[in-house]
């Protein structure tokens, strides 16, 4: 079943409201089996609504709206429906009473402004808006079905999830819709690609792959449909699995779990502690970890070393050192990380310095050079990277491999994350 959004709004279209009702509804459709083919934004005007709603039934089944549905001038979406259908307006009694008792709750005088919002073309089913006085509008048309809902998310959140889904699974023979999401780390999107080439090759038509890449991280996306929920969760691990053999360093967890959180499970089952010693990083290795709730228990704390100066007296960094390979440099890195190891106490220790850009680079050590090191254990142990000249992604691709370095020891490097419902 093929569903269209259209979000009325001039404020989406100049940017001054983000259209995080859209994403926000497609995500509880997906989740009922319907397939979302189109997401449109439109300005409060009548000809750009008819041609939105025009479009829309020659792509979807279902077509959604929100906006518009206000009782000020500006609110036409009511007024534009009931011509595109060829209607006039019925006053609806039990949606003026709950607007009144609304009001009589706040102790508002009711005003003939907002009586119109129990006005409503004759041809809908009026749906009650809990939490506000514009009703949703069902509509059926040719076999298709058309609902409207006010643009406020308070409002149009309950509308949607508890009386539009269920009407339309009531309605129509709905497949359920199976995603699960494999989190990469490692590996470019290109070069992931070619690594799994032989793999998404041998997926079935039914089972579809999709990259979403972002700095550090790429995503792969299993979607599946099917008539048996059970079936297609059974497929789709069944592909999950598989696809260790082929990248077993990079994957590092599913369904979206972040990096740091992977970290802080590792580090309480180990009831192990961490500390980082940040450079070019500037802190937001510690600043991602300390995002999970209970990081207290295993994450000690940060030097922020910014400086040689720093380096020297709050990790012991020797001028030595520093005056002979500079900051940037593998002999620098591990003792930075040896240095806030022993000072903080902790098991492991994290240590970033690089040249984050846009300035600062030399033939020798150009932007996005990083040294890493990881001391634990077992010792300490460094890498260099080379990410680039974008100073935002270069911070964030180095905590993120920063971080993945921790993983991988704490895991062991060939260890396969194997079990796809973790």
């Amino acid at each position: 079943m093929k569903a269209e959004i259209i979000s009325i709004g001039d404020e989406l279209l100049i940017g001054q409201v983000v259209n995080t009702n859209a994403s926000w509804m497609a995500a509880e459709l997906n989740k009922a089996g319907i397939n979302v083919v189109h997401i449109a934004a439109v300005s409060d005007e009548k000809i750009a609504i008819t041609n939105a709603l025009d479009d829309a039934s020659m792509r979807a089944d279902i077509i959604l709206l929100t906006g518009g549905l206000g009782p000020t001038k500006d609110d036409i979406t009511k007024h534009t429906l009931a011509e595109y259908f060829g209607v006039g307006f019925v006053f609806h009694e039990s949606t003026f009473q709950h607007v009144k008792s609304l009001f009589d709750a706040r102790n508002y005088k009711l005003t003939p402004v907002n009586k119109k919002q129990a006005e409503i073309p004759e041809n809908c089913t009026p749906l009650k808006n809990r939490n506000g006085t514009a009703p949703g509008m069902w509509f059926e048309k040719n076999n298709k079905v058309f609902v409207s809902m006010p643009g406020v998310p308070f409002e149009m959140r309950p509308l949607l999830s508890e009386q539009v889904i269920p009407r339309l699974q009531e309605k129509f023979k709905l497949e359920h819709i199976f995603h699960k999401t494999i989190m990469t780390h490692g590996l470019g999107e290109s070069w992931l690609a070619e690594k799994i080439s032989d793999w998404t090759d041998s997926l079935p038509e039914n089972i579809k792959l999709a990259y979403l890449p972002q700095p550090g991280i790429v995503r792969l996306r299993l979607s599946a449909s099917g008539p048996d929920q059970t079936v297609l969760e059974n497929e789709v691990n069944k592909y999950c699995k598989s696809l260790h053999a082929f990248i077993p360093k990079a994957i590092f967890g599913y369904d979206d779990i972040s990096l740091e959180k992977v970290i802080g499970q590792l580090l309480t089952k180990n009831k192990q502690t961490l500390s980082t010693a940040e450079s070019c990083t500037g802190g937001y290795i510690a600043h991602l970890i300390t995002s999970i709730a209970g990081s207290s228990d295993y994450f000690k704390g940060a030097v922020i070393s910014y400086s040689n100066d720093v380096k020297s007296e709050q990790l012991g960094v020797s001028a030595e050192l520093l005056e002979q390979y500079g900051a940037v440099s593998q002999e620098v890195i591990e003792a930075m990380a040896l240095g806030v190891q022993q000072k903080l106490k902790t098991d492991f220790a994290l240590a970033t310095s690089g040249i984050a850009g846009p300035g600062g680079g030399t033939d020798e050590k150009p932007v996005g050079t990083v040294w890493i090191a990881l001391a634990g254990p077992n010792g300490v142990q460094s890498k260099l990277f080379h990410f680039g000249e974008h100073r935002g992604r270069n911070i964030r691709r180095s905590a993120l491999s920063a971080l993945n370095m921790l993983r991988l020891e704490m895991v062991g490097e060939n260890s396969e994350r194997g079990d796809c419902t973790d």
